[in-house]
């Protein structure tokens, strides 16, 4: 799993700051969903293929990203297939299969990529302290109506480093398993079976890191008094770009599609 691993490079992206990084990321993720036109979507490809090599973090390392997710778009590729209405190609049944109904699945399937890749690239490419540093300053102005700007960043950032830690902790436990004869390749009720020894391991697992991280921020006083950033940043020239770049790239595919 990519979201939420952090891979140390020396590239424009890495020394990019964090909030131009999460800003370029709303925009760019509100852009796939949003667009639908093949060249909006061609465009987009484009834009994250050549993030992907200016980052440096390596394309097998995206793909990989989105291993854990094939199942996932695989059935809503299907269930849009069969559920879209259109001109009939394919048809037994109850089922069947219409050109819009393929048209659209291929452009979901390209939309979910895009998201996985896009944001896997946020936080490949910077430490999580500097993303709860991001998070914190572009919501201090919530902190006018008293809401806990520091704990919301601190929760966000938490989330996205526990995603990969926990998917590492759980393929320790399945190769410890399989050490001692557990299978867990058989299907049916045996499948279901085979998860049991998975699963109480891993929320014990989950519930002594969770301790681990509470003592530590107790230990480190945190929450008392208020919380400056580790470090000052600035804005770069590929900060400028980036801010300026995307949010234009997208308002003219926005208006090309209206026009179209």
């Amino acid at each position: 799993i990519t979201i939420g691993r952090y891979i140390e490079a020396d590239s424009p992206l890495h020394r990019a700051d964090a909030r131009s990084k999460i800003i370029t990321a709303i925009i760019y993720s509100a852009s796939v969903f949003a667009l639908n036109s093949p060249v909006s979507l061609a465009v987009l490809t484009a834009i994250t293929a050549a993030s992907v090599v200016i980052s440096k973090t390596g394309v097998l390392t995206i793909l990989k990203g989105l291993r854990p997710l094939r199942w996932f778009i695989l059935f809503t590729v299907v269930i849009t297939i069969f559920t879209t209405p259109g001109n009939t190609l394919w048809q037994w049944s109850i089922f069947h299969i219409t050109d819009a109904g393929l048209i659209s699945a291929a452009r979901l399937a390209i939309k979910l990529i895009l998201l996985v890749a896009g944001t896997s690239l946020m936080t490949l490419t910077t430490p999580p302290i500097d993303l709860t540093d991001g998070f914190a300053r572009l919501l201090k102005p919530l902190k006018l109506i008293k809401v806990p700007v520091d704990d919301i960043a601190m929760m966000i950032s938490i989330t996205l480093r526990f995603i990969p830690m926990l998917a590492d902790e759980a393929e320790k436990i399945i190769k410890a398993q399989k050490s001692r004869g557990a299978s867990f390749d058989a299907g049916g009720l045996k499948k279901v079976k085979a998860v049991i020894p998975l699963t109480v391991p891993l929320f014990i697992s989950v519930l002594r890191r969770s301790e681990e991280l509470a003592l530590a921020m107790d230990s480190r006083c945190y929450g008392k008094g208020c919380r400056r950033p580790r470090k000052k940043t600035r804005f770069h020239n590929i900060d400028v770009f980036m801010l300026i770049v995307t949010p234009t790239i997208c308002v003219f595919l926005g208006i090309f599609e209206i026009i179209s």
